[in-house]
């Protein structure tokens, strides 16, 4: 019997096992399909063509988990993008964004807006230290556990409240802004250009179907802001062979640590048992408690602990007896938001693409290729997706990783991520993404080919993923690459459901350590991280 049952291979599945393992614990993660990873993976999409085919991009990932689970001894290499981003515009002109050069780019737009730039970039990251430090923390959580329980938490948000305002008053007056407003209203009292506002405001809709102008996406602008490559903030990278050589990495530390890993298993059932307790011989209530899994095969797996990797709609809705969760709490993990507007696809090239505005290959293709030239262009794509199913002129995404790592196509060859927005993530009047995907994915190509005239000739071929197809083959509900919105009712303590925020559930025994938890999605593994220190500490490890 093993101590410890994990429910999905992930990068934070596999973080918590590694942690847990080192503990001394008899660990075992079960994983539906047959490669390790998740959405993190490095798979062959096209004959010789090799991408990252979920996940598609570093900065996120954290520094203490690369380090404690030691990523770059177990064969984990970084890059860092030689351009951050490059904003190609219609008028054939174009915006890029690199350490030392952003604000000179600026500059060719507005001399407003480059004399902003640097207090903009330092404020932004005078509340992008206050999220980093909580990133690797519990968060405060409502508790029914009695008095000591109650202190505990207290003690906690005390803890947090000290640090809180040890802030200046204008930086407490961002952090408020960034948590309630919108990027376009915090864009536009910094700046008056369209492509500088587009530029920065883009990330506020990235695994977001929304508006930049909808209350609450500036967190999401911030949420991306926090990473680092190789220990320079802020910055974005590439993991030679792929978003799969972090999970494969992260594997053979936990298979090092004795982490048992079984792939082409697929949990059905959480097992759950009552036990009694009892006052003067009389039962007072029965108690939910975790014991195990069932296999989609019938195969039982047992543990004094489950943790689940997975989405908490899957979780909760899929795979736990609904007669095991309070009615309060089964009621919110219905209305939890999910979905989040994403169309994925992944190209093989004959060549690189030729921009308009900047013709000849250069360091501009291994950045963050982004096509939105304005905020107003991505309010739009938000509506038209609304209203007809997809934007008729989407958000497009792209970039060449292929620039930075040439082990992923053949020789002269390439490949490119399209990550695209904005679609609903469940096609309204009863059509299926099935039927309407290789429609989307031709428009997605069109969209670029307009920037860069022979693109779409260029294309060998292609792996197409609708929301539907993403929540079919990973796990991500209605395509949802965050596990769920970055909503301020989702956040923090509140993530999934306020009274949970802990990584624990109300079933005794059962833990949640995904993107579904504190702090949210993107490659980080600070939820793996964080369930298994309060997991250790519950088992007195």
């Amino acid at each position: 019997m093993h101590d410890v049952i994990i429910i999905g291979a992930g990068h934070n599945g596999l973080t918590c096992a590694a942690y847990l393992a080192e503990a001394g614990l008899k660990v075992l993660v079960l994983e539906r399909r047959d490669v390790v990873g998740g959405a993190a993976v490095t798979e062959e999409f096209h004959p010789g063509f090799r991408n990252s085919v979920a996940s598609y991009t570093v900065s996120l990932l954290n520094p203490k988990v690369i380090s404690d689970l030691d990523l770059h001894r177990h064969g984990l290499k970084i890059v860092e993008r030689k351009v951050s981003n490059f904003l190609p515009l219609p008028d054939g002109g174009y915006f890029m964004s690199a350490p030392g050069v952003t604000q000179a780019q600026v500059a060719r737009f507005s001399n407003h807006d480059a004399m902003r730039l640097p207090e903009y970039e330092r404020r932004l990251e005078v509340i992008a230290d206050v999220v980093r430090a909580l990133l690797l923390e519990q968060p405060p959580n409502l508790t029914e556990r009695g008095i000591v329980g109650a202190i505990e938490e207290g003690l906690r948000a005390a803890q947090l409240a000290g640090r809180l305002n040890k802030l200046d008053l204008t930086a407490k007056r961002d952090l408020l802004d960034l948590f309630t407003k919108s990027a376009g209203e915090w864009l536009d009292v910094w700046f008056e250009s369209a492509p500088v506002k587009a530029l920065f405001g883009f990330d506020s809709v990235v695994g977001n179907f929304a508006s930049p102008y909808t209350p609450g996406s500036a967190y999401v602008l911030l949420h991306h802001v926090f990473g680092e490559v190789n220990g320079k903030k802020g910055l974005w990278g590439h993991a030679i062979g792929g978003m799969g050589a972090i999970t494969q990495a992260m594997a053979a530390c936990c298979r090092e640590r004795g982490v048992e890993i079984r792939t082409g298993v697929g949990v059905k059932e959480l097992i759950v048992e009552r036990e009694a307790r009892r006052a003067g011989g009389v039962v007072m209530e029965e108690t939910p408690i975790a014991r195990g899994v069932i296999t989609e095969t019938g195969e039982s797996f047992r543990a004094k602990t489950v943790i689940s990797n997975l989405n908490p709609k899957l979780l909760f809705g899929r795979i736990t007896p609904q007669d095991a969760l309070p009615e309060d709490f089964r009621e919110r993990i219905t209305r939890y938001k999910v979905g989040s507007g994403t169309f994925r696809m992944n190209v093989a090239l004959s060549e690189l693409p030729r921009f308009t505005c900047k013709p000849e290959p250069g360091d501009h293709l291994t950045a963050g290729i982004i096509i939105a030239p304005s905020l107003q262009y991505m309010e739009r794509a938000y509506d038209d997706a609304r209203q007809h199913g997809w934007s008729r002129e989407p958000i497009v995404e792209m970039l060449i990783p292929s620039t930075l790592d040439d082990t992923l196509a053949p020789p002269g060859k390439h490949v490119a991520s399209l990550f695209c927005q904005h679609v609903q993530p469940e096609l309204s009047g009863g059509r299926s993404w099935d039927d309407h995907k290789d429609e989307v994915a031709d428009l997605m190509i069109a969209t670029v080919d307009k920037h860069a005239p022979g693109f779409a000739k260029s294309v060998l071929g292609r792996q197409v993923l609708s929301p539907l197809d993403l929540e079919r083959t990973f796990g991500l509900v209605g395509g949802d690459i965050m596990h769920g919105a970055l909503s301020l009712d989702q956040l923090f303590s509140a993530r999934p459901v306020l009274g949970h925020g802990d990584y624990r559930t109300p079933i005794a025994g059962l833990y949640m350590c995904g993107s579904g938890t504190h702090p949210g999605g993107g490659v980080t593994g600070a939820p793996g991280h964080n369930a298994a220190q309060v997991v250790k500490k519950d088992l007195g490890r």
